[in-house]
């Protein structure tokens, strides 16, 4: 009975193993909501330029527009009359009014873009560190696992570094200090 014996450091290898294994699922969780929010940021952008690249297309097409008018009315004065030029400058100063709507459009539109790929950006950054936290957890998990399995002590202390670095990347996740 007496080779029963718990020795006292199995508790703290108990304890830090399920530290750590928190750590590991709260860095997970973190890091997926991360990676999503990167991916999410990232169609929303593509969306946004799309758009952005439809509004150029139609502040073209109104350029071309504006210019055929005027090459019109500079070849054609007489034949268009008095009329048929006040016309023509109205059909300009239309064209003209869309071209700075569109263009006004686009800018709006390239200022949300960028603060999305920004997002997305930020995002990563925060991603990875959890990303690499998650992987040292489970170094650290498993030889504490191994060390309680065979009970070998030394097992355990060559689990407790590998558990301060997870810490270090779990914690820079958030805080982004290296």
């Amino acid at each position: 009975m007496s080779d029963d014996k718990k020795e006292p450091w199995l508790s703290f290898l108990a304890l830090t193993t399920v530290i750590f294994a928190v750590c590991a699922t709260l860095s997970t969780f973190k890091g997926g909501g991360y990676s999503t929010k990167s991916v999410i940021s990232q169609a929303q952008a593509s969306d946004q330029w799309a758009f952005f690249q439809a509004k150029s297309i139609r502040e073209n097409l109104y350029k071309i527009e504006k210019e055929r008018l005027e090459l019109e009315l500079t070849l054609q004065p007489k034949l268009a009359g008095e009329e048929g030029q006040t016309r023509y400058h109205a059909a300009i100063q239309a064209a003209s009014d869309k071209i700075k709507k569109y263009a006004a459009e686009k800018d709006t539109i390239q200022i949300r873009a960028k603060s999305l790929e920004e997002l997305r950006d930020d995002s990563q950054k925060h991603g990875k560190p959890f990303g690499i936290a998650v992987i040292f957890f489970q170094v650290a998990i498993l030889l504490s696992s191994i060390s309680g399995l065979f009970k070998r002590q030394w097992l355990w202390w060559c689990s407790l570094p590998m558990g301060v670095v997870g810490l270090a990347y779990f914690a820079n996740g958030f805080f982004l200090f290296f």
